[in-house]
């Protein structure tokens, strides 16, 4: 029986850890194909290349003898998902998994994530997608603890087949000792960043700034991917990428429009 094709890519960049061990989980599973920036873009994310040119190229980051294939790409995450699926790749791949991310991509931070933004893309193409964050920055962050999780959701997604329209947020706490406790599917925590910006100046007198910021949890509930990764667990969100408020269309229709 065939293997399945797996599509890796990330947001940190093609010789990040969190990919590098991302890859290593996916081979035990499939043929694994990396297409991922060559350089960091975290943050970016749904942004796609609409005013430049993209270049791609082969490589061989870990010397693995043609174990799997690697290609980095000059431009955004979810610009690597377009040129895997249109350019790269010689059949539709059987699931996306990006990752993994080095932080948290849960509550609020999936707006703004990469990593998840390459999966939607995915998503948006008809292919399973899955994005795999571990709540450490840590560029030496211990991904092993992620592994059996990350396997076990993986090869689970492949056989059941994941619902239309969905992609899996999963995020995996950070253990000090040991591993997480399990696995909890849950809904996004409502929460913010507080944010502010620090005003400097540069030596030739032209000011800048720096944005900081404070997470802010405005969700008590015990169903929420910020409760479980509080408590040891992996969260999994199942994400849509259909922004329709559904709930708000009645009530616009009483409008005098």
């Amino acid at each position: 029986m065939e293997k399945p094709l797996i599509l890796v890519t990330n947001d940190d960049g093609i010789t990040a850890p969190g990919l590098r061990a991302l890859i290593r989980f996916m081979s035990e599973i499939g043929k694994v194909v990396v297409v991922a920036p060559d350089s960091p873009q975290s943050g970016m994310g749904h942004a796609i290349t609409v005013d430049n040119t993209l270049y791609s190229s082969k490589v061989d980051i870990d010397l693995t003898d043609g174990a799997f294939e690697e290609y980095s790409c000059s431009g955004t995450p979810a610009d690597c998902v377009k040129l895997a699926l249109q350019e790269i790749l010689d059949r539709r791949p059987d699931i996306c998994i990006s990752g993994i991310n080095h932080g948290s991509n849960a509550s609020i931070n999936v707006i703004y994530s990469g990593t998840m933004s390459a999966a939607i893309e995915a998503g948006i193409e008809g292919v399973p997608a899955i994005g795999f964050s571990l709540c450490d920055y840590a560029w030496d962050a211990n991904f092993e603890i992620a592994g059996e999780a990350i396997e076990s959701i993986v090869s689970e997604a492949l056989k059941n087949k994941l619902p239309k329209g969905v992609v899996l947020n999963v995020n995996i706490p950070k253990i000090e000792n040991g591993l997480p406790k399990g696995i909890k599917i849950c809904r996004q925590a409502r929460a913010n960043w507080k944010e502010k910006f620090d005003k400097r100046t540069n030596p030739r007198g032209k000011e800048y700034y720096w944005l900081t910021g404070e997470f802010e949890l405005l969700d008590k509930g015990e169903d929420t991917d910020e409760w479980a990764l509080a408590n040891g667990y992996v969260s999994v969100v199942p994400t849509q990428f259909d922004l329709t408020a559904h709930h708000a269309i009645q009530e616009l229709n009483t409008w005098d429009l």
